[in-house]
């Protein structure tokens, strides 16, 4: 669950910090005090793209962090595949933005958005404002069935999703063997071509490496036999070179060493010095004598790395790239040497990966069908207690003319409100605040099966009221009995179900707006009821109505 969000200088917000609670966290305040900026700033550090509007003005940096209790076992081990450690049963989510860049850490170590992302799908769920119009798009009834039904059928996905893949190669190599024999033998000649070019080659790995090395030393030779030549006159023990000085400074100390102890010692790290020097002079002299300029050789190196980079230029940028070309190169040539086999052994491929999608395809729908019907009966209880008195909820399954990666399936969600009138699509019944409504009857059944300890939902009160917004704030009661709910709200009916109320509210200082939010005592609560009631001026008798309906609604959750 969340424990606690920490927002500086988002909007609105210069600095907030609000502390969660289990059950049903309830946000309420005036339109435009700033509810929208929590769930913005969740996003954001959730790993979501950065508004600019969302950057509060003349602020150089901004920063959001979560902390989340993760007590779930089957969580901590999804977050420990990820690498990713609790401390304290603890993990934390933070963003920082400076200068329109964005650092995301989790528990202090910098990870890329997309990681951020990841591992907050596992800890949190936020239901935007309009994301029940995503059930308009039949491509979502799919991935609800899908998540519903991930415990049998993800595995199975995922063979499904190879075949697939693999169904789709064979296919398309297929394709691109339909050529007539002109083309055919236009392209073995070029590859013959290509083959032998590199195979006259001889190539060896790391040839080119060793040659550029030895290439680089013979092109700058006279420099180096200069600076060695230089260097051997000024170390040697020829008069005046480094060795006759120390030669004749060890003579000098050797016959006074007997004397004191210390001039011994020093004598000694002299004559250390002179055998160092004679050793070098020695190896100086023999590297001199063996890097001698050979002007034959130089040509036929230099000779040979244009060869080697002809080939780069034309096969690979190495000789491991070129060599693994020539690999493939010679394969090709072999099945265009006998296409018909070649053909032949594709079209038995291709009819042997047919067979196994269509029956994997078959297990999948198979499996989809069985969870549609719990699902959509679930649903159409949930749709009942949120006050859809004569609904019918289902889905209706047609196959697809060609196998797609998720199987062969074409299935959305149907529904008919009133009695006597047949099934139809979502789009062309529900309105907006009945959209609303199967949302929220989809996340309650979902969120049964589910580990994702933390629910948020933005105004999903949108386009309801009265009998209907008494059905939905039970409804949140009921999925807060197992779930962190965390619930944007203008309806004094769901919030009045609070376990946790906050304000958010909107104050001027400093001729500067400034959003803040905190948590109302039980007293409180009952007076941004009486203002969700009764608007600008709040009457002792909506102020009754407020602490009657606070009253009920904490009975109702008992």
């Amino acid at each position: 669950m969340l424990r606690n969000l920490h927002v500086k200088n988002l909007a609105l917000i210069e600095e907030a910090e609000v502390d969660f609670t289990e059950g049903l966290n309830i946000l309420s305040g005036e339109t435009g005090a700033g509810k929208s900026i929590i769930i913005g700033s969740m996003n954001l550090a959730l790993g979501e793209k950065i508004p600019k509007e969302l950057l509060r003005d003349q602020a150089d940096t901004a920063l959001v962090e979560l902390i989340f209790e993760v007590t779930d076992e089957r969580t901590k081990k999804l977050l420990c595949d990820m690498d990713l450690s609790l401390e304290d049963q603890q993990i934390i989510l933070s963003r920082k933005v400076t200068n329109g860049r964005s650092i995301a850490k989790i528990n202090g170590e910098s990870v890329p958005a997309s990681k951020m992302r990841e591992a907050a799908s596992l800890l949190i769920d936020i239901h935007g404002q309009h994301e029940h119009q995503s059930l308009l798009k039949k491509r979502k009834h799919l991935e609800i069935l899908d998540d519903y039904a991930k415990a049998e059928l993800a595995d199975l996905k995922e063979q499904l999703k190879a075949e697939y893949h693999s169904y789709q190669a064979i296919r398309q190599e297929l394709e691109q063997a339909s050529v007539d024999d002109e083309t055919r033998m236009r392209e073995l000649s070029l590859l013959e071509y290509e083959v032998h070019e590199i195979e006259e080659a001889s190539l060896v790995v790391g040839e080119d490496e060793q040659l550029e090395t030895e290439y680089k030393r013979m092109l700058h030779s006279q420099k180096i036999m200069e600076a060695a030549g230089t260097a051997y006159e000024e170390t040697a023990s020829m008069q005046n070179g480094a060795g006759d000085q120390v030669g004749r400074a060890l003579r000098e100390l050797s016959q006074v060493e007997q004397y004191d102890e210390k001039v011994r010692t020093m004598a000694e790290e002299l004559a250390e010095i002179d055998n160092l020097l004679n050793d070098f002079n020695r190896e100086l002299a023999e590297y001199m004598e063996d890097a001698a300029f050979d002007e034959e050789q130089f040509r036929e190196m230099e000779k040979r790395l244009d060869e080697l980079n002809h080939l780069k230029s034309k096969y690979g940028r190495s000789i491991e790239i070129i060599l693994e070309e020539l690999q493939k190169k010679q394969e090709k040539i072999e099945k265009l040497r006998d296409f018909d086999l070649y053909r032949a052994k594709l079209e038995k491929e291709l009819e042997a990966s047919d067979q196994k999608l269509q029956k994997l395809c078959g297990k999948v729908s198979e499996i989809r069908k069985k969870y549609a019907k719990e699902l959509t009966k679930q649903v159409q209880a949930a749709l009942i207690d949120l006050n859809f008195l004569d609904v019918q909820f289902a889905m209706d399954f047609k196959q697809l003319p060609a196998y797609t990666a998720d199987g062969w399936d074409d299935a959305e969600f149907v529904i008919s409100t009133n009695p006597g009138e047949p099934l139809k699509p979502l789009g062309k019944v529900a309105s907006g605040g009945e959209l609303s409504r199967i949302m929220l009857a989809l996340k309650t059944v979902l969120a049964e099966n589910d580990a994702i300890g933390t629910l948020i939902f933005d105004e999903i009160d949108t386009g309801i009221s009265g009998r209907t917004a008494q059905a939905v704030s039970e409804k949140m009661n009921v999925i807060a009995k197992k779930h962190q709910v965390i619930c944007i709200t203008h309806l004094p009916q769901i919030a009045a179900m609070a376990d946790t109320h906050f304000l958010i509210e909107k104050n001027v200082r400093d001729n500067n707006t400034i959003s803040s939010i905190h948590c109302l005592s039980e007293e409180e609560s009952i007076k941004e009821l009486a203002r969700m009631l009764g608007g600008v001026k709040i009457t002792d008798t909506v102020l009754e109505s407020a602490r009657e309906m606070k009253q009920l609604a904490q009975s109702a959750k008992k």
